[in-house]
Protein backbone atom coordinates (compact mmCIF):
# COMPACT_ATOMS: atom_id res chain seq x y z
CA UNK A 1 0.00 0.00 0.00
CA UNK A 2 1.28 3.44 -0.91
CA UNK A 3 -1.15 5.05 1.54
CA UNK A 4 -2.32 3.76 4.90
CA UNK A 5 -6.13 3.88 5.12
CA UNK A 6 -7.50 5.29 8.36
CA UNK A 7 -10.34 7.37 9.83
CA UNK A 8 -9.32 10.31 12.05
CA UNK A 9 -11.31 11.69 14.96
CA UNK A 10 -11.45 15.48 14.51
CA UNK A 11 -14.06 16.21 17.17
CA UNK A 12 -13.05 19.53 18.81
CA UNK A 13 -9.60 19.33 17.19
CA UNK A 14 -8.10 22.59 15.81
CA UNK A 15 -7.85 22.36 12.03
CA UNK A 16 -6.73 24.93 9.45
CA UNK A 17 -7.83 25.61 5.88
CA UNK A 18 -5.75 28.10 3.90
CA UNK A 19 -7.87 29.51 1.08
CA UNK A 20 -11.36 30.92 0.65
CA UNK A 21 -12.65 29.69 -2.72
CA UNK A 22 -14.88 26.88 -4.00
CA UNK A 23 -12.34 24.17 -3.25
CA UNK A 24 -11.85 25.46 0.29
CA UNK A 25 -15.65 25.39 0.66
CA UNK A 26 -15.80 21.64 0.05
CA UNK A 27 -12.96 20.92 2.45
CA UNK A 28 -14.33 23.20 5.16
CA UNK A 29 -17.77 21.63 4.94
CA UNK A 30 -16.38 18.12 5.51
CA UNK A 31 -14.22 19.25 8.42
CA UNK A 32 -17.10 21.04 10.13
CA UNK A 33 -19.37 18.03 9.70
CA UNK A 34 -16.64 15.96 11.38
CA UNK A 35 -16.74 18.22 14.43
CA UNK A 36 -13.46 20.04 13.89
CA UNK A 37 -12.73 23.48 15.34
CA UNK A 38 -11.94 25.20 12.09
CA UNK A 39 -9.87 28.27 11.27
CA UNK A 40 -9.85 29.66 7.75
CA UNK A 41 -7.20 32.09 6.57
CA UNK A 42 -7.88 33.93 3.29
CA UNK A 43 -8.07 37.57 2.17
CA UNK A 44 -11.58 36.96 0.82
CA UNK A 45 -14.29 34.29 1.14
CA UNK A 46 -16.51 32.77 -1.49
CA UNK A 47 -20.09 33.78 -0.62
CA UNK A 48 -21.12 30.14 -0.13
CA UNK A 49 -18.22 29.59 2.23
CA UNK A 50 -19.22 32.72 4.16
CA UNK A 51 -22.77 31.37 4.46
CA UNK A 52 -21.39 28.05 5.70
CA UNK A 53 -19.33 29.73 8.43
CA UNK A 54 -22.41 31.66 9.56
CA UNK A 55 -24.05 28.29 10.24
CA UNK A 56 -21.10 27.20 12.42
CA UNK A 57 -20.37 30.36 14.38
CA UNK A 58 -19.31 28.39 17.49
CA UNK A 59 -17.10 26.05 15.51
CA UNK A 60 -15.40 28.16 12.83
CA UNK A 61 -13.45 31.43 12.54
CA UNK A 62 -12.13 33.43 9.60
CA UNK A 63 -9.04 35.60 9.53
CA UNK A 64 -9.20 37.96 6.52
CA UNK A 65 -5.53 38.15 5.55
CA UNK A 66 -2.72 36.36 3.74
CA UNK A 67 -1.16 33.21 5.20
CA UNK A 68 1.86 33.69 7.50
CA UNK A 69 4.40 31.07 8.58
CA UNK A 70 3.39 31.22 12.24
CA UNK A 71 -0.18 30.20 11.34
CA UNK A 72 0.93 26.58 11.17
CA UNK A 73 1.49 26.09 14.89
CA UNK A 74 -1.03 24.36 17.10
CA UNK A 75 -3.11 22.61 14.44
CA UNK A 76 -4.04 18.95 14.27
CA UNK A 77 -4.64 18.88 10.52
CA UNK A 78 -4.10 21.38 7.68
CA UNK A 79 -5.47 21.76 4.16
CA UNK A 80 -3.91 24.14 1.62
CA UNK A 81 -6.58 25.16 -0.90
CA UNK A 82 -5.48 28.45 -2.43
CA UNK A 83 -5.01 29.15 -6.14
CA UNK A 84 -1.37 30.10 -5.54
CA UNK A 85 1.05 27.20 -5.93
CA UNK A 86 3.81 28.96 -3.98
CA UNK A 87 1.56 29.52 -0.97
CA UNK A 88 0.33 25.93 -1.03
CA UNK A 89 3.89 24.64 -1.26
CA UNK A 90 4.97 26.80 1.70
CA UNK A 91 2.06 25.54 3.82
CA UNK A 92 3.01 21.95 3.01
CA UNK A 93 6.69 22.54 3.79
CA UNK A 94 6.00 24.10 7.19
CA UNK A 95 3.42 21.44 8.13
CA UNK A 96 5.86 18.68 7.22
CA UNK A 97 8.56 20.24 9.36
CA UNK A 98 6.23 20.22 12.36
CA UNK A 99 4.86 16.74 11.50
CA UNK A 100 1.30 17.97 11.03
CA UNK A 101 -0.80 16.05 8.48
CA UNK A 102 -1.32 18.25 5.43
CA UNK A 103 -3.31 17.97 2.22
CA UNK A 104 -2.50 20.19 -0.75
CA UNK A 105 -5.26 20.41 -3.36
CA UNK A 106 -4.21 19.11 -6.79
CA UNK A 107 -0.67 18.31 -5.64
CA UNK A 108 -0.44 14.69 -4.59
CA UNK A 109 3.32 14.78 -4.09
CA UNK A 110 3.02 17.49 -1.43
CA UNK A 111 0.31 15.67 0.55
CA UNK A 112 1.06 13.66 3.66
CA UNK A 113 -2.57 12.46 3.42
CA UNK A 114 -5.18 12.48 0.67
CA UNK A 115 -8.93 12.81 0.92
CA UNK A 116 -10.95 9.85 -0.39
CA UNK A 117 -14.33 9.86 -2.07
CA UNK A 118 -16.82 9.04 0.69
CA UNK A 119 -20.12 7.20 0.97
CA UNK A 120 -21.69 8.72 4.07
CA UNK A 121 -24.18 6.57 5.97
CA UNK A 122 -23.10 7.86 9.36
CA UNK A 123 -21.96 6.22 11.51
CA UNK A 124 -21.13 3.92 8.59
CA UNK A 125 -18.49 5.56 6.41
CA UNK A 126 -17.02 4.03 3.27
CA UNK A 127 -13.98 5.69 1.73
CA UNK A 128 -12.77 5.03 -1.81
CA UNK A 129 -9.30 6.07 -2.88
CA UNK A 130 -7.06 5.49 -5.87
CA UNK A 131 -4.08 6.92 -4.02
CA UNK A 132 -4.43 10.10 -6.05
CA UNK A 133 -3.99 8.25 -9.35
CA UNK A 134 -7.52 8.91 -10.61
CA UNK A 135 -9.93 10.98 -8.49
CA UNK A 136 -12.61 10.67 -11.19
CA UNK A 137 -12.45 6.86 -10.99
CA UNK A 138 -12.77 7.08 -7.20
CA UNK A 139 -15.92 9.18 -7.58
CA UNK A 140 -17.39 6.74 -10.09
CA UNK A 141 -16.76 3.84 -7.72
CA UNK A 142 -18.35 5.82 -4.90
CA UNK A 143 -21.46 6.44 -7.01
CA UNK A 144 -21.73 2.70 -7.69
CA UNK A 145 -21.52 1.98 -3.97
CA UNK A 146 -24.21 4.60 -3.32
CA UNK A 147 -26.65 2.50 -5.34
CA UNK A 148 -25.81 -0.67 -3.40
CA UNK A 149 -25.93 0.55 0.18
CA UNK A 150 -29.35 1.38 1.71
CA UNK A 151 -29.77 4.91 2.99
CA UNK A 152 -30.82 3.45 6.37
CA UNK A 153 -27.56 1.55 6.79
CA UNK A 154 -26.35 4.14 9.29
CA UNK A 155 -29.51 3.73 11.35
CA UNK A 156 -28.92 -0.02 11.37
CA UNK A 157 -25.39 0.48 12.70
CA UNK A 158 -26.61 2.93 15.35
CA UNK A 159 -29.21 0.48 16.69
CA UNK A 160 -26.75 -2.41 16.80
CA UNK A 161 -24.36 -0.17 18.75
CA UNK A 162 -27.11 0.43 21.33
CA UNK A 163 -27.41 -3.32 21.87
CA UNK A 164 -23.75 -4.28 21.93
CA UNK A 165 -23.54 -4.55 25.73
CA UNK A 166 -26.81 -6.52 25.97
CA UNK A 167 -25.63 -8.97 23.31
CA UNK A 168 -22.29 -9.31 25.10
CA UNK A 169 -24.07 -10.18 28.33
CA UNK A 170 -26.37 -12.63 26.56
CA UNK A 171 -23.54 -14.39 24.68
CA UNK A 172 -20.30 -14.67 26.62
CA UNK A 173 -18.62 -16.65 23.85
CA UNK A 174 -17.26 -14.28 21.13
CA UNK A 175 -18.06 -16.84 18.43
CA UNK A 176 -21.69 -17.01 19.56
CA UNK A 177 -21.90 -13.22 19.46
CA UNK A 178 -20.52 -13.22 15.95
CA UNK A 179 -23.06 -15.81 14.77
CA UNK A 180 -25.89 -13.89 16.44
CA UNK A 181 -25.02 -10.65 14.68
CA UNK A 182 -24.47 -12.33 11.33
CA UNK A 183 -27.92 -13.93 11.47
CA UNK A 184 -29.55 -10.77 12.82
CA UNK A 185 -28.12 -8.45 10.18
CA UNK A 186 -29.29 -10.77 7.40
CA UNK A 187 -32.79 -11.28 8.75
CA UNK A 188 -36.07 -9.50 9.48
CA UNK A 189 -34.47 -7.14 12.01
CA UNK A 190 -32.35 -5.48 9.32
CA UNK A 191 -35.28 -5.32 6.90
CA UNK A 192 -37.42 -3.57 9.48
CA UNK A 193 -34.75 -0.91 9.86
CA UNK A 194 -34.35 -0.53 6.11
CA UNK A 195 -38.12 -0.17 5.80
CA UNK A 196 -38.04 2.70 8.32
CA UNK A 197 -39.67 0.79 11.19
CA UNK A 198 -36.96 1.14 13.83
CA UNK A 199 -39.42 0.73 16.73
CA UNK A 200 -40.50 -2.72 15.51
CA UNK A 201 -36.86 -3.58 14.84
CA UNK A 202 -35.90 -2.82 18.44
CA UNK A 203 -38.86 -4.83 19.70
CA UNK A 204 -37.78 -7.82 17.61
CA UNK A 205 -34.21 -7.54 18.83
CA UNK A 206 -35.43 -7.47 22.46
CA UNK A 207 -37.41 -10.67 21.83
CA UNK A 208 -34.42 -12.34 20.19
CA UNK A 209 -32.31 -11.61 23.27
CA UNK A 210 -34.81 -12.35 26.04
CA UNK A 211 -37.04 -15.06 24.56
CA UNK A 212 -35.35 -16.51 21.48
CA UNK A 213 -37.75 -19.48 21.41
CA UNK A 214 -40.69 -17.12 20.86
CA UNK A 215 -39.18 -15.38 17.87
CA UNK A 216 -41.29 -16.17 14.85
CA UNK A 217 -39.85 -18.46 12.22
CA UNK A 218 -42.20 -17.01 9.60
CA UNK A 219 -40.47 -15.50 6.61
CA UNK A 220 -41.40 -12.32 4.79
CA UNK A 221 -42.90 -11.31 1.45
CA UNK A 222 -41.43 -8.52 -0.66
CA UNK A 223 -44.04 -7.16 -3.05
CA UNK A 224 -41.83 -5.45 -5.62
CA UNK A 225 -42.76 -3.42 -8.67
CA UNK A 226 -40.44 -4.29 -11.56
CA UNK A 227 -41.42 -1.29 -13.66
CA UNK A 228 -42.51 -1.32 -17.31
CA UNK A 229 -39.56 -3.26 -18.74
CA UNK A 230 -36.29 -1.33 -18.75
CA UNK A 231 -34.16 -2.79 -15.91
CA UNK A 232 -32.52 0.61 -15.37
CA UNK A 233 -35.85 1.85 -13.98
CA UNK A 234 -35.73 -0.44 -10.93
CA UNK A 235 -35.41 1.24 -7.55
CA UNK A 236 -32.41 0.64 -5.31
CA UNK A 237 -34.57 -1.14 -2.74
CA UNK A 238 -36.14 -3.38 -5.38
CA UNK A 239 -32.71 -4.51 -6.57
CA UNK A 240 -31.49 -5.18 -3.03
CA UNK A 241 -34.50 -7.33 -2.16
CA UNK A 242 -34.31 -9.16 -5.47
CA UNK A 243 -30.76 -10.21 -4.67
CA UNK A 244 -31.47 -11.61 -1.21
CA UNK A 245 -34.74 -13.50 -1.75
CA UNK A 246 -35.02 -17.27 -1.28
CA UNK A 247 -37.96 -17.64 -3.67
CA UNK A 248 -39.11 -15.49 -6.58
CA UNK A 249 -42.75 -15.55 -7.68
CA UNK A 250 -43.04 -13.59 -10.91
CA UNK A 251 -45.51 -12.54 -13.61
CA UNK A 252 -45.49 -12.73 -17.39
CA UNK A 253 -44.84 -8.99 -17.76
CA UNK A 254 -41.50 -9.07 -15.92
CA UNK A 255 -38.72 -8.75 -18.50
CA UNK A 256 -36.05 -11.46 -18.68
CA UNK A 257 -33.34 -8.83 -18.22
CA UNK A 258 -34.91 -7.99 -14.85
CA UNK A 259 -35.24 -11.64 -13.83
CA UNK A 260 -31.52 -12.05 -14.54
CA UNK A 261 -30.75 -9.41 -11.90
CA UNK A 262 -32.36 -11.44 -9.10
CA UNK A 263 -30.47 -13.89 -6.91
CA UNK A 264 -29.26 -16.80 -9.02
CA UNK A 265 -29.80 -19.19 -6.09
CA UNK A 266 -33.46 -18.25 -5.58
CA UNK A 267 -36.13 -20.76 -6.49
CA UNK A 268 -38.24 -19.37 -9.36
CA UNK A 269 -41.98 -19.87 -9.64
CA UNK A 270 -43.82 -18.56 -12.70
CA UNK A 271 -47.41 -17.48 -12.12
CA UNK A 272 -47.86 -15.42 -15.30
CA UNK A 273 -51.32 -14.28 -16.27
CA UNK A 274 -52.79 -13.52 -19.65
CA UNK A 275 -56.42 -12.75 -20.31
CA UNK A 276 -58.40 -15.98 -19.94
CA UNK A 277 -55.14 -17.92 -19.50
CA UNK A 278 -53.82 -17.82 -15.95
CA UNK A 279 -50.89 -20.10 -15.15
CA UNK A 280 -51.98 -19.85 -11.51
CA UNK A 281 -55.32 -18.29 -10.46
CA UNK A 282 -55.06 -15.19 -8.27
CA UNK A 283 -56.41 -17.03 -5.23
CA UNK A 284 -53.72 -19.66 -5.79
CA UNK A 285 -51.01 -17.00 -5.90
CA UNK A 286 -52.26 -15.53 -2.63
CA UNK A 287 -52.18 -18.95 -0.96
CA UNK A 288 -48.73 -19.69 -2.43
CA UNK A 289 -47.23 -16.56 -0.91
CA UNK A 290 -48.63 -17.45 2.51
CA UNK A 291 -47.40 -21.03 2.30
CA UNK A 292 -43.87 -20.08 1.28
CA UNK A 293 -43.58 -17.43 4.00
CA UNK A 294 -44.77 -19.88 6.65
CA UNK A 295 -41.88 -22.11 5.60
CA UNK A 296 -39.58 -19.31 6.79
CA UNK A 297 -38.59 -18.14 3.32
CA UNK A 298 -37.97 -14.66 2.04
CA UNK A 299 -40.39 -14.44 -0.85
CA UNK A 300 -39.97 -11.97 -3.69
CA UNK A 301 -43.30 -11.28 -5.37
CA UNK A 302 -42.15 -9.56 -8.56
CA UNK A 303 -44.79 -7.77 -10.60
CA UNK A 304 -44.55 -5.70 -13.76
CA UNK A 305 -45.15 -1.97 -13.35
CA UNK A 306 -46.38 -0.91 -9.92
CA UNK A 307 -48.05 -3.50 -7.64
CA UNK A 308 -50.84 -1.12 -6.60
CA UNK A 309 -51.85 0.14 -10.05
CA UNK A 310 -53.89 -2.62 -11.73
CA UNK A 311 -51.39 -5.11 -10.33
CA UNK A 312 -53.62 -6.84 -7.76
CA UNK A 313 -51.06 -6.06 -5.09
CA UNK A 314 -53.82 -4.94 -2.73
CA UNK A 315 -55.50 -8.35 -2.95
CA UNK A 316 -52.24 -10.14 -2.23
CA UNK A 317 -51.18 -8.16 0.81
CA UNK A 318 -54.73 -8.32 2.16
CA UNK A 319 -54.34 -12.09 2.28
CA UNK A 320 -50.87 -11.77 3.84
CA UNK A 321 -52.19 -9.44 6.54
CA UNK A 322 -55.06 -11.82 7.35
CA UNK A 323 -52.53 -14.62 7.89
CA UNK A 324 -50.07 -12.56 9.93
CA UNK A 325 -47.34 -12.67 7.29
CA UNK A 326 -44.82 -9.79 7.43
CA UNK A 327 -44.50 -7.95 4.14
CA UNK A 328 -43.18 -4.79 2.57
CA UNK A 329 -44.16 -3.08 -0.65
CA UNK A 330 -41.69 -1.51 -3.07
CA UNK A 331 -43.37 0.76 -5.63
CA UNK A 332 -42.35 0.53 -9.26
CA UNK A 333 -42.70 2.90 -12.19
CA UNK A 334 -46.15 2.19 -13.54
CA UNK A 335 -46.59 1.48 -17.24
CA UNK A 336 -48.48 4.71 -17.89
CA UNK A 337 -45.61 6.85 -16.64
CA UNK A 338 -42.77 4.77 -18.03
CA UNK A 339 -44.20 3.99 -21.48
CA UNK A 340 -45.52 7.50 -22.03
CA UNK A 341 -42.14 8.98 -21.10
CA UNK A 342 -40.26 6.68 -23.46
CA UNK A 343 -42.73 7.53 -26.23
CA UNK A 344 -42.28 11.27 -25.75
CA UNK A 345 -45.89 11.75 -24.65
CA UNK A 346 -46.30 13.82 -21.46
CA UNK A 347 -49.43 12.69 -19.64
CA UNK A 348 -50.22 16.26 -18.61
CA UNK A 349 -49.41 19.55 -20.31
CA UNK A 350 -50.70 23.03 -19.60
CA UNK A 351 -51.74 23.53 -23.22
CA UNK A 352 -53.45 20.17 -23.71
CA UNK A 353 -54.45 18.30 -20.54
CA UNK A 354 -54.86 19.35 -16.92
CA UNK A 355 -55.70 15.88 -15.59
CA UNK A 356 -54.89 12.26 -16.28
CA UNK A 357 -57.03 9.18 -15.68
CA UNK A 358 -55.87 5.56 -15.54
CA UNK A 359 -58.45 2.92 -16.52
CA UNK A 360 -58.35 -0.84 -16.94
CA UNK A 361 -59.31 -2.35 -20.25
CA UNK A 362 -61.24 -5.16 -18.61
CA UNK A 363 -62.80 -5.62 -15.21
CA UNK A 364 -62.67 -8.60 -12.86
CA UNK A 365 -65.84 -10.03 -14.41
CA UNK A 366 -64.34 -9.78 -17.89
CA UNK A 367 -66.46 -6.83 -19.04
CA UNK A 368 -65.45 -3.31 -20.05
CA UNK A 369 -68.32 -1.60 -18.28
CA UNK A 370 -66.56 1.66 -17.32
CA UNK A 371 -67.79 5.13 -16.39
CA UNK A 372 -67.62 6.34 -19.98
CA UNK A 373 -69.05 9.78 -19.25
CA UNK A 374 -66.15 10.63 -16.91
CA UNK A 375 -63.62 9.13 -19.30
CA UNK A 376 -65.02 11.25 -22.16
CA UNK A 377 -64.40 14.58 -20.44
CA UNK A 378 -62.37 17.15 -22.44
CA UNK A 379 -58.83 18.41 -21.65
CA UNK A 380 -57.72 15.22 -19.97
CA UNK A 381 -55.51 12.28 -20.85
CA UNK A 382 -56.94 8.77 -20.51
CA UNK A 383 -54.59 5.79 -20.24
CA UNK A 384 -55.98 2.28 -20.68
CA UNK A 385 -54.14 -0.69 -19.20
CA UNK A 386 -54.79 -4.14 -20.68
CA UNK A 387 -57.15 -2.63 -23.24
CA UNK A 388 -55.87 -4.24 -26.42
CA UNK A 389 -58.51 -6.95 -26.80
CA UNK A 390 -61.27 -4.47 -25.99
CA UNK A 391 -59.96 -1.66 -28.19
CA UNK A 392 -63.07 -1.63 -30.39
CA UNK A 393 -65.33 -1.22 -27.36
CA UNK A 394 -63.12 1.50 -25.91
CA UNK A 395 -63.09 3.45 -29.17
CA UNK A 396 -66.81 3.04 -29.77
CA UNK A 397 -67.95 3.94 -26.25
CA UNK A 398 -65.74 7.02 -25.92
CA UNK A 399 -67.02 8.37 -29.23
CA UNK A 400 -70.58 7.49 -28.26
CA UNK A 401 -70.24 9.51 -25.04
CA UNK A 402 -68.92 12.63 -26.73
CA UNK A 403 -65.18 12.19 -27.27
CA UNK A 404 -64.21 13.52 -30.73
CA UNK A 405 -63.41 10.65 -33.09
CA UNK A 406 -60.38 12.57 -34.40
CA UNK A 407 -58.84 12.92 -30.92
CA UNK A 408 -55.15 11.82 -31.11
CA UNK A 409 -54.41 8.39 -29.66
CA UNK A 410 -51.38 6.14 -29.29
CA UNK A 411 -50.65 2.47 -28.81
CA UNK A 412 -47.31 1.81 -27.06
CA UNK A 413 -46.23 -1.77 -27.54
CA UNK A 414 -43.56 -3.26 -25.24
CA UNK A 415 -42.83 0.19 -23.89
CA UNK A 416 -39.36 1.10 -22.49
CA UNK A 417 -37.78 -2.02 -24.03
CA UNK A 418 -35.61 -2.43 -27.11
CA UNK A 419 -38.69 -3.77 -28.91
CA UNK A 420 -40.81 -0.70 -28.21
CA UNK A 421 -43.15 0.29 -31.02
CA UNK A 422 -45.29 3.43 -30.99
CA UNK A 423 -48.38 3.57 -33.20
CA UNK A 424 -49.97 6.99 -33.61
CA UNK A 425 -53.50 7.50 -34.88
CA UNK A 426 -56.84 8.78 -33.68
CA UNK A 427 -59.48 7.40 -31.36
CA UNK A 428 -61.47 6.21 -34.37
CA UNK A 429 -58.50 4.54 -36.06
CA UNK A 430 -57.25 2.56 -33.04
CA UNK A 431 -59.01 -0.75 -33.92
CA UNK A 432 -57.65 -0.63 -37.47
CA UNK A 433 -54.14 0.14 -36.20
CA UNK A 434 -54.22 -2.96 -34.04
CA UNK A 435 -55.23 -5.15 -37.00
CA UNK A 436 -52.91 -3.68 -39.63
CA UNK A 437 -49.84 -3.60 -37.38
CA UNK A 438 -50.56 -6.90 -35.59
CA UNK A 439 -50.12 -5.15 -32.26
CA UNK A 440 -49.57 -7.58 -29.40
CA UNK A 441 -49.67 -7.33 -25.62
CA UNK A 442 -48.28 -5.79 -23.54
CA UNK A 443 -49.61 -2.59 -25.09
CA UNK A 444 -50.67 0.64 -23.40
CA UNK A 445 -53.31 2.91 -24.93
CA UNK A 446 -53.18 6.69 -24.52
CA UNK A 447 -56.03 8.94 -25.65
CA UNK A 448 -55.72 12.72 -25.56
CA UNK A 449 -54.36 15.88 -27.16
CA UNK A 450 -50.95 15.25 -25.56
CA UNK A 451 -50.33 12.52 -28.14
CA UNK A 452 -49.69 15.34 -30.63
CA UNK A 453 -46.39 15.96 -28.86
CA UNK A 454 -44.99 12.51 -29.67
CA UNK A 455 -43.41 13.48 -33.01
CA UNK A 456 -41.71 16.53 -31.47
CA UNK A 457 -40.65 15.02 -28.14
CA UNK A 458 -39.76 11.41 -28.97
CA UNK A 459 -36.25 10.70 -27.73
CA UNK A 460 -36.04 6.95 -27.19
CA UNK A 461 -35.13 5.46 -30.57
CA UNK A 462 -34.63 1.71 -30.67
CA UNK A 463 -34.25 0.53 -34.26
CA UNK A 464 -37.83 -0.71 -34.66
CA UNK A 465 -39.32 2.34 -32.94
CA UNK A 466 -38.50 4.70 -35.83
CA UNK A 467 -40.00 2.42 -38.45
CA UNK A 468 -43.20 1.92 -36.45
CA UNK A 469 -43.71 5.63 -35.93
CA UNK A 470 -43.22 6.38 -39.63
CA UNK A 471 -45.61 3.60 -40.58
CA UNK A 472 -48.29 4.74 -38.14
CA UNK A 473 -48.21 8.30 -39.49
CA UNK A 474 -49.21 6.86 -42.87
CA UNK A 475 -52.32 5.35 -41.28
CA UNK A 476 -53.96 8.67 -40.36
CA UNK A 477 -57.67 8.38 -41.22
CA UNK A 478 -58.79 10.20 -44.35
CA UNK A 479 -62.01 12.22 -44.48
Amino acid sequence: MKRYPMFMCLQNRPCLVVGGGKVALRKAESLLQSGAQLKIIAPQLDHELADLLNQYTHQATWQAREFQDQDIAGHYLIIAATNQRAVNARVAELADQQQIPVNVVDNQAACSFILPSVVDRSPVMIAVSTGGASPVLARQLRMKLETMIPSSCGQLAAITEEYRDQVKQRFADPEQRKQFWEQTLRGPFAELVYAGNSQAARQLLDEMLTQPSRVSTVGEVYLVGAGPGDPDLLTFRALRLMQQADVMVYDRLVAQSILDMASQTAERIYVGKEKANHAVPQEGINALLVRLAKQGKRVLRLKGGDPFIFGRGGEEIETLAENGIPFQVVPGITAASGCASYAGIPLTHRDYAQSCTFATGHLKNGTIDLDWEKLAQPRQTVVFYMGLTGIEVISRELIKHGTPSELPAALIEQGTTRNQRVHIGTLASLPELVKQRSVRAPTLTIVGEVVKLHEKLQWYQPERHVAASEFSRNLEPQE
